[in-house]
């Protein structure tokens, strides 16, 4: 008796397992539903926050431009206080300049019109022939130009006349050397100045001093009717304003 083996199936069967289906939808449930919560608090809490940060961001920068506006215009002020406050300190060393030559101005008329009132006044001390005053200012080329003033006021003057010269003492070379008429003048026979007058006369003229000369001091000399008068002035007393 022959035994006939059964074919093998083509199918499996697999039991149903309710329980595990049931697990995977309820993971499912739970991914969503922290995908929805996560979306939630992103929307109430993220969102908002950053919607405050970029307003916040806004007013910082609103309040940035503002301030660099403000302080671009106290630069500004402050520019136009110092270009005023140099104005200011430039008109107030040319008005101090203007007054100081003013008074020396006054100083020189009140000088001269005492000079004058001795001149002709009955107290003045009776003298005979006087260098009153020498005066030096600078010239164009390196000259200097001299103004001499001469006087006498004796009673009954009678007119004066005669010649002037002057010389210069100073150091060249860190050697002392005086310079006489001709070498001021620049001519070996420079005839000396004459003068004529009865109560004052102001001689004007020019003279070189050679490069690397410093004057120390003025010798002026008057010969007149067979008298020699000198007189010596220290050189910074001679200088004019602005010399």
């Amino acid at each position: 008796m022959s035994t006939r083996s059964s074919p093998s199936s083509r199918f499996v069967v697999v039991p149903r397992r309710p329980a595990a289906r049931f697990a995977l939808a309820v993971a499912s449930l739970l991914w969503l539903g922290s995908l929805l919560a996560t979306a939630w608090l992103t929307a109430r809490w993220v969102v908002p926050g950053l919607e405050r940060a970029r307003s916040d961001l806004d007013d910082t920068r609103s309040a940035l431009q503002t301030a660099e506006e403000r302080i671009e215009r106290q630069r500004q002020r402050i520019a136009v206080l110092r270009r005023s406050d140099q104005i200011s300190r430039g008109a107030n060393v040319e008005l101090q300049q203007t007054l100081a030559e003013r008074d020396e101005e006054i100083a020189a008329l009140r000088a001269d019109v005492a000079f004058y009132e001795r001149l002709v006044g009955g107290s003045a001390q009776r003298q005979g022939l006087n260098v009153h005053s020498l005066s030096l200012a600078p010239a164009s080329g390196g000259a200097w130009r001299y103004t001499v003033t001469l006087t006498q006021n004796l009673k009954k003057a009678k007119v004066s006349q005669g010649e002037l010269t002057f010389s210069v003492d100073g150091v060249r070379s860190g050697q002392l050397e005086t310079l006489e008429w001709p070498a001021l003048l620049q001519h070996d026979e420079a005839a000396p100045q004459p003068f004529s007058f009865k109560y004052f006369q102001q001689l004007e003229g020019s003279v070189m001093l050679p490069d690397g000369f410093t004057p120390h001091r003025v010798r002026v000399r008057l010969r007149s009717e067979g008298s020699a008068t000198e007189r010596v002035f220290p050189w910074q007393s001679t200088l004019s304003a602005g010399a």
